[in-house]
């Protein structure tokens, strides 16, 4: 059992936050199958950007199931508690703060693990949030900036000392970008550091390597990210294992019919039939990509525009282990 302020995780399994994935139909997708803590897409602490569709999406949390976790990035103390405030207005009762995405675009604007550069300025930041609401704070971070410079464990203490109530560590720095393989000696030597309930990240997917890593680190929790890309089962799996010791086979045909249709669905639904058709095609190239004929499959996948034609694709291609002729999909939509 992990304690974040006054909401009980009972799974040790977590979503990390993924932009461009971890969406509200991804999110309540991963909870049904598993994930005891879900984190929504990072939003940009500039709420002068919120006026946007993209935006305006990442904030729907609509349905979704206690506790909502929501992440915010930014460099400017003001604005992330602005930031901060104003999510917890449209019903956030987490909030995640972003000190953890290697992306150019992100560190540019000194923001995600830029941050980690800067110690007095993750103390402002934090410590401002943390004052800023009432529900509890959250941070992700890597292990440092670079393999000279891997601050991961002062770090902890500060945000510990600014009152996080629980921390997520991916086991790179920020010059690894997602190169390389991640280690975990930092994630252990920060679980050493600091008393709040920390979650391994980094390159675990499977239930093995996640027995492996919650052992080695002494973590309360792992986050899945990349793992759980087209195999939201991957949480259900781990839970099962770390309880028993014994592996779930791998789901059958029809589960995997089911599940990804339903997903399909709830894009459509949470985008709308052009958006959702578009976004379909990368989860779809997740799930299928690697079977047998998924290179063929894929190319056809991404040259379809509707919804009943990518659903008729994806139960064809589950049924019979091959991928449809397009003249094949037409007859059938007709």
């Amino acid at each position: 059992m992990i304690r974040i302020g006054p909401y009980e995780i009972t799974q040790p399994t977590i979503l990390a936050p993924m932009a461009g994935v971890t969406d509200r139909p991804f999110r309540q997708l991963c909870r049904k199958m598993g994930a005891g803590l879900v984190v929504s897409e990072m939003v940009t602490a500039d709420v002068k950007l919120w006026h946007t569709r993209k935006s305006r999406l990442r904030l729907d949390h609509a349905g979704e199931d206690t506790p909502r976790s929501v992440q915010i990035a930014g460099g400017d103390p003001r604005m992330l508690t602005e930031a901060a405030r104003m999510n917890v207005a449209q019903g956030a009762q987490i909030i995640d703060i972003n000190m953890g995405c290697p992306a150019k675009k992100v560190c540019n604007k000194a923001a995600g693990s830029a941050l980690l550069k800067d110690e007095k300025l993750v103390a402002d930041i934090l410590q401002a949030v943390v004052a800023a609401v009432e529900v509890p704070v959250t941070l992700k971070i890597r292990t440092g900036w670079d393999h000279d410079n891997r601050n991961g464990v002062p770090i902890a203490r500060i945000a510990e000392d600014s009152g996080i109530q629980a921390l997520a560590v991916h086991g790179r720095t920020r010059a690894d970008a997602y190169k390389g393989n991640a280690e975990y000696d930092t994630i252990a030597a920060i679980r050493q550091a600091v008393s709040i309930p920390l979650f391994a990240n980094g390159d675990i997917c499977s239930a093995e390597k996640a027995r492996d890593v919650l052992a080695y680190t002494g973590a309360d929790a792992v986050m899945i990210g990349r793992g759980a890309q087209g195999r939201p089962w991957i949480f259900r799996e781990i839970n099962h294992f770390l309880a028993t010791g014994e592996k779930l086979p791998e789901p059958d045909k029809e589960t995997v019919k089911a599940v990804l249709t339903e997903h399909l669905q709830a894009l459509y639904q949470f985008y709308g039939e052009h958006m959702g058709v578009r976004i379909a095609r990368k989860h779809v190239n997740w799930y299928l990509g690697t079977r047998n004929d998924g290179s063929s499959f894929r190319k056809l996948f991404n040259q379809l525009e509707t919804p009943v034609q990518q659903q008729q694709a994806v139960i064809y291609f589950l049924n019979h282990n091959q991928c449809p002729e397009m003249a094949v999909l037409a007859s059938q939509v007709a």
